[in-house]
Formats: C-alpha cells, structure tokens, sequence
C-alpha cells in the first residue's frame, strides 16, 4: 500500500504550539507530500492568524468546531482528512525532523494499522518540564509502564504520538468520549478486532507535557483515575502492576509512620525508600547532566505516585462498589456526546 499520510493536531486556545510545531514541521526531511490536517476544538483564542504564516510552505485543512474534547476532535479530522494513513500529534509536541521519515520506513518494513511512538525533553525545555519527562518516560517509575518494546505486555501507543491507518480508524470508529484514556481503550478495541499495534522508537516527538507541578497532580490523577474504567470496560486487562502507585503511597505513609514508633527495625522502610528516591536522583542526573533537574525529578516522581496511586484507588472504590455508571462517578472524565 503506497502510504498517504495526514498529521491530525486537535488545538484549543494554543497558538503558540502550534506555531511551534508547524515551524518543525517545515524541516522534515521526508520527501513525499503530506497533509496537516488542524482541529480548532472550539477555541477562544484561535490559531488563523499563526495557520495563515504557513498556508505558502506547509499543506494545511483548518477546521473549526465545537468543544467536545480532544477525542472527538481527532475523530473529526480523520472523518476530514484525505490520506490513508493518520498521524495523532499533540500541539504542544515539536517534531524532530527524520520523524515522517522514520515512521515511513518502519511501516514499509512491518506493517501493522495502529504504532506509537515515544517522547523526549528538548534542550529548551523547562527544567520542570525536563523533570516531568523524566518521571513519565523513565524505567523506574509508571514510566515503565507506559511502554517501550520491552514492556511486558501489549504496546499501547499515546494519542500524542500515534498513528492509525484509515482502515483501522473506520472499523473501529476511532477514540471514544472518555479523556484521558482515550487511547489505550482506542488500543484495546483494535487488538479486539485483531488489529496489531507496535512501538516506532524511531519516530520521538519532544512533548512538552505540564507546565507547572500542580497541573502534573490533576493530570496523572486523571490517569489513575481511568485506569479502572477501562479495566471494568476491557474484561482481562487488568494488569496487578497498575496497583504499584498505591502500594508505594500507602507504604510511604507507614513509613513515615513508624519513625514516630521507635528505632531499629521501624527505621528500614524509610531507609529503603530514601535509597530509591536517591537512585532517581542519580540516574534524573546522569540522563539530564543538570543538577535542579535532578532534584525536580524527585518532586516529579513522588507527585507522579501520589496522584495515580490516589486517583487509581479512588476510582477502584467507587467503580467497583458503588452501582453509579463511570460517567456519573467522574463526569470531569468525560465529553458530552453529540
């Protein structure tokens, strides 16, 4: 199949972003055309005046509509897009330039209708943002398990890099309403389907993330949130590793805990965690060659356990012994359907 590729980038009031990955955009080194198909997902402060300095160099579909999430509005694009194969970028991503390049030559050597690819931290990051991208991407923390090709389990591929034929996108009726979330149940329906998925290491996207702690909290809380709706969605996938954020919280506390208990024996629980939270010191600052990171990265990580280990087990309670629906339990996780 001659592949035909078309980037969706859903955008609400970020211009800015969007200026930014346009302008990578501009640098792909891949050789053949391509669509960039931009979902205006009911912004206030749009992106006209930034999409018209691109109109001459890249081949951009503007479109607008009304706020229903990031979802639907990737649904909406591909519904619009004329290639046969779709790429899902976030806008707060920057593209590296060999990364259409890549993609297209690991889909012509192993075909599959659904990839993901993984996520770094540019020079000009933030030192926070650095630190947070350690946290999400490492081997030592839930990083881990969010997957690289030697995850113990399925690829699930992240809809801020992802990419899904057109075949595949209108068999499975693309992302559902629920954010996030979206895209590991995306994941699930394909593989259902018998649909494979893998991981293009190649194809990184430098992914900007949270730009401030606290929006860090709400977001993987969200994560931990969701983890058991899709599991009562998706009999099977529960995985036992999905409890290690809480595990982690709760044995924190005991901790902490038993340091007012007495000596000895009480003192080791928080001596191994000191020693695990000194290990994610040393290896933020052999992968960031840059102290303050290294010391946000502790931040970032005990923020990262705490707010998915919080999240998970509330909504383990609540879904599993309560007889509300998911929507009614959590609606903040959901769009309204239109």
């Amino acid at each position: 199949m001659e592949l035909s590729f078309s980037l969706i980038i859903p955008v609400f009031n970020r211009p800015d972003e969007i200026r930014e990955l346009l302008e990578s955009l501009v640098y792909q080194t891949y050789d053949k055309s391509y669509e960039i198909v931009i979902i205006e997902d009911g912004s206030i402060t749009t992106s006209e005046t930034v999409i018209d300095d691109y109109k001459e160099t890249l081949n951009i579909t503007y479109l607008f509509k009304d706020n229903t999430g990031p979802g639907h509005s990737r649904n909406f694009g591909m519904e619009h897009a004329k290639g046969n194969y779709f790429i899902i970028l976030d806008s707060d991503c920057v593209i590296p330039v060999n990364y259409l390049k890549e993609i297209a030559v690991s889909l012509n050597k192993k075909y599959v209708d659904c990839f993901g690819g993984p996520d770094s931290a540019h020079e000009s990051f933030s030192n926070i943002q650095k630190s947070i991208n350690y946290a999400m991407t490492s081997i030592f923390t839930t990083g881990g398990i969010r997957g690289n090709n030697k995850t113990i389990d399925k690829f699930q591929p992240r809809s801020f890099n992802m990419g899904i034929s057109k075949k595949a996108y209108e068999d499975s009726g693309g992302f559902g309403n629920i954010h996030p979330g979206e895209d590991p149940d995306l994941s699930m329906r394909l593989w259902k389907k018998g649909y494979d998925t893998k991981l293009i290491s190649e194809a990184f996207v430098y992914h900007k993330r949270r730009i401030s702690f606290n929006k860090f909290f709400i977001q993987v809380k969200k994560f931990g949130m969701v983890r058991p709706i899709l599991n009562a969605w998706h009999p099977g996938s529960s995985r036992i590793y999905y409890w290690f954020p809480s595990f982690f919280c709760i044995g924190l506390i005991i901790s902490l805990l038993l340091l007012f208990v007495g000596s000895g024996i009480y003192l080791w629980p928080i001596i191994l965690y000191t020693a695990y939270f000194s290990f994610i010191f040393l290896d933020a600052l052999t992968k960031n060659k840059n102290l303050m990171v290294a010391f946000l990265a502790i931040i970032a990580v005990l923020i990262q356990f705490l707010g998915y280990g919080y999240g998970f087990l509330k909504s383990v309670i609540l879904v599993n012994f309560t007889k509300s629906k998911p929507q009614e339990l959590f609606p903040e996780l959901f769009f309204k359907q239109i």
